[in-house]
């Protein structure tokens, strides 16, 4: 992406005239790679051609300007008829599409008006305070505006008054009993609110704002969703409402409202999202359903399924839809083939209708359905939405691009401690103005000098929007005394965290779940928990006291989910293509309690294996100092004397969703696993060892990957797991994992 340069601090933007921007070489957005060959024949046969990218944004780029000038003009010459600039819904979405173009097109004039504006208003979102209108998202649509000049800025304060507006907003967005009015009731919400709450979770690190969204959106959808149209009804009143020809109403502009937000929300939401499904569907739904609908000027009318109704050209709705099937076929959600004639007649069309400011005319006036418009008339909205479209249209000769974008990290922030703007000595300053204008940077520089910064001052200083607690708030993590940093072997019963046994060495981490959790947390299991741990004397207890010990505080926290896998080397019974697990550990003994061992036996009640036979077993868990292995040794007694087949495995996305890396050796008996990149915590690696001669196949369930051994009921049989994190103190890659497991030297005949 190429980002334009803007000074990093809040006082730099509050004096925005004396903003220098580098001028991007027209040469450098100008020039494509190598355009595939389209594969539209349609699009061939009606002698459309993807326009040159150059043109398309030198198009936009004039009518984003246009648009702040017209802007200016109002405000600077107020009169009846001309609207200036504001925080609502209307000034959001042109503020959407004038982030974005800034990105790619120098134009400063835009990042400057956009700026200033974000500071005018003290980045805040709009209402005058009662609840109804503190969780309205019409109100919160300017959040991206902040957003955008976060992650350029990296200020924290930029973002605070909006994330206090959203934190608000969750708890009704999620409300239970589930309510029968809706918070967001309309089918445009789904335009503003959404795509804010989602990319809040990617620029925090914390999914709450994201798992919200996703609750109320399905919640809409169930009440304005038609299924036999695959289209929203604006709103309920529009259920069952007829045009005068009798006809469904099915306004444009709300349908681009909806399909537009899917694809923001798309942009952003994490590819392991659960529900990420759904929104693909419906938006390659709702894509083959309004495309057909498109008239021969390559517009759609206001009313879709009665276009004689307002027969009359839109754009709005047009400019929409037209971002929203390029973004399609760019990011890989629609078929090229089928849907590129119709992006290439929407530009067609909607270029049609600009006005020779450069500002796109034929614009339906806010509202909630279909009404007359004429070509003089434009919207802020409409202009913002021309801007997504063509930064979309640009982009048909390009590679297509995964889902979802990474967004840019927020810079670290430079400032000077004082709000005083810098002062400017004049070219020949008399002895007057010098002295003035030193006595200003001395009052400057004593700000600097005196007043308490909390990101200097402060050693424990995190940015408030950067943080992120999983759980709640930790306390602080108490430092070990000296005799507690001496590296140790420990295995502890830990009746305080609901059972858990907790071992760990001067290189590894982990535990197991126990009877009272199970009581407490039914999806809880028999895996094996890994934690990721940098130093080498014991840390499991005074990071479990901190309360939230899934966050880092220096010395490691667990972020591996075990879920309902079996972690790290966690087994069940393979029998009928599937894994029959226990549940938690039943009861246990520590045999040893280090320094030089930890050692500790469990014992797992009688489980099912299909509906004829039950297996239990009797654990013994070791672990010596200086190895990242721990070795088992199970037995597994049966009810019938038949040979087992043991599944032992390791957890698929564990940390985070994706491909890790798995590696096989059965001559070796080994597997390893190294987790994907988890951008917060690093990767974790994991391993299994068994005994060559006891395998009988390499598989894989849903949530693990799995060796298989044979084991007869009451005999012992041996075998070791190991984990590692690349953040911690002996493995900084998966090589370096996958050499070390294979090195190990170990003994697996049973004691």
């Amino acid at each position: 992406m190429n980002r334009i340069k803007v000074y990093r601090t809040m006082a730099a933007v509050a004096t925005m005239t004396a903003l220098t921007v580098p001028p991007v070489s027209e040469a450098a957005w100008a020039q494509t790679p190598p355009k595939p060959a389209i594969a539209s024949t349609q699009a061939q046969a009606a002698g459309l051609t993807v326009p040159e990218r150059a043109e398309v944004l030198d198009i936009i780029r004039k009518s984003a300007s246009a648009e702040v000038a017209r802007l200016k003009d109002a405000e600077a010459n107020p009169a009846k008829g001309k609207r200036g600039i504001n925080t609502n819904w209307i000034s959001a979405t042109f503020f959407v599409g004038a982030m974005k173009l800034v990105d790619v097109v120098d134009a400063p004039d835009v990042l400057d008006y956009s700026l200033h504006t974000a500071r005018r208003f003290n980045y805040s979102p709009q209402g005058d305070g009662a609840p109804v209108h503190l969780i309205n998202a019409d109100d919160q649509a300017i959040g991206d505006l902040y957003q955008a000049i976060y992650l350029r800025t990296g200020s924290p304060g930029v973002l605070m008054p909006l994330k206090q507006r959203l934190d608000y907003t969750l708890p009704y967005l999620t409300y239970m009993p589930e309510p029968d009015n809706l918070v967001w009731w309309w089918c445009d919400s789904l335009f503003m609110a959404p795509p804010v709450l989602a990319r809040m979770s990617a620029i925090t690190g914390d999914p709450k704002y994201i798992h919200a969204m996703d609750v109320q959106w399905w919640r809409t959808y169930e009440r304005l969703y038609v299924q036999s149209e695959h289209l929203y009804a604006r709103d309920a009143r529009f259920l069952t409402r007829r045009s005068a020809n009798d006809k469904p109403i099915y306004w444009a502009r709300g349908e681009g409202w909806v399909l537009g937000g899917l694809a923001r929300v798309l942009e952003v939401m994490p590819e392991d999202f659960p529900t990420r499904a759904r929104y693909v569907t419906l938006f390659q739904e709702m894509a083959a359903r309004i495309a057909p609908l498109q008239q021969a000027d390559g517009l759609w009318r206001a009313s879709l399924l009665d276009p004689e109704a307002f027969p009359e050209a839109e754009t709005s709705g047009t400019a929409f839809f037209t971002y929203a099937l390029a973004f399609g076929i760019n990011h890989g959600l629609l078929d090229r083939d089928t849907y590129l004639p119709h992006v290439l007649k929407g530009w067609d069309g909607l270029n049609q209708y600009v006005l020779p400011s450069g500002i796109l005319g034929q614009v339906q006036p806010g509202g909630d359905q279909p009404v007359t418009t004429r070509p003089e008339m434009t919207g802020l909205y409409a202009s913002g939405a021309f801007l997504l479209a063509g930064l979309e249209v640009a982009n048909l000769g390009q590679p297509q691009t995964a889902l979802p974008l990474a967004l840019p990290e927020a810079p670290k922030q430079t400032y000077h401690a004082s709000d005083m703007a810098p002062s400017v000595l004049p070219e020949n300053a008399t002895p007057a103005q010098l002295k003035a204008y030193q006595r200003r940077e001395a009052e400057r520089q004593a700000v600097q000098d005196q007043a308490f910064d909390p990101m200097v001052h402060d050693p424990r200083y995190v940015s408030p929007i950067g943080v992120k607690w999983v759980g709640e708030a930790p306390e602080p993590l108490v430092p070990p005394t000296e005799s507690e940093k001496t590296p140790r072997a420990t295995a502890r019963y830990a009746p305080d965290r609901s059972d858990d046994i907790l071992w760990e060495n001067d290189r590894v981490a982990h535990r197991i779940y126990g009877p009272a959790l199970q009581k407490i947390e039914p999806p809880s299991g028999s895996g094996i928990d890994a934690w990721a741990k940098k130093v080498r004397w014991p840390f499991m207890d005074r990071q479990l006291k901190t309360r939230a010990y899934h966050n880092d505080q220096g010395e490691g926290l667990d972020y591996y989910n075990v879920k309902a896998g079996r972690g790290v080397g966690g087994l069940g019974i393979w029998a009928d293509n599937k894994l029959w697990v226990s549940r938690n550990w039943a009861s246990h003994k520590i045999l040893k309690n280090g320094p030089d061992v930890a050692a500790f036996q469990v014992d797992y009640s009688p489980w099912p294996v299909g509906v004829e036979r039950k297996v239990w077993e009797t654990r013994t868990f070791t672990l010596p100092m200086g190895t990242n292995f721990t070795r088992l040794q199970s037995t597994l007694n049966s009810d019938t004397p038949e040979d087992l087949i043991v599944g032992i495995g390791l957890s698929k996305g564990a940390t985070v969703a994706g491909k890790g890396g798995l590696l096989v050796d059965k001559a070796q008996g080994l597997m390893t696993y190294w987790e994907p990149n988890d951008p917060a915590h690093g990767s974790m690696g994991t391993a299994i060892r068994v005994d060559p001669a006891m395998i009988e196949d390499i598989t894989a369930d849903a949530d693990n990957n799995l060796i298989l051994i044979r084991v007869k009921p009451g005999k012992p049989f041996v075998y070791y797991i190991g984990s590692a994190w690349d953040r911690g103190l002996d493995f900084h890659s998966r090589e370096e994992w996958e050499a070390y497991v294979r090195a190990q030297k170990l003994d697996f005949s049973p004691q």
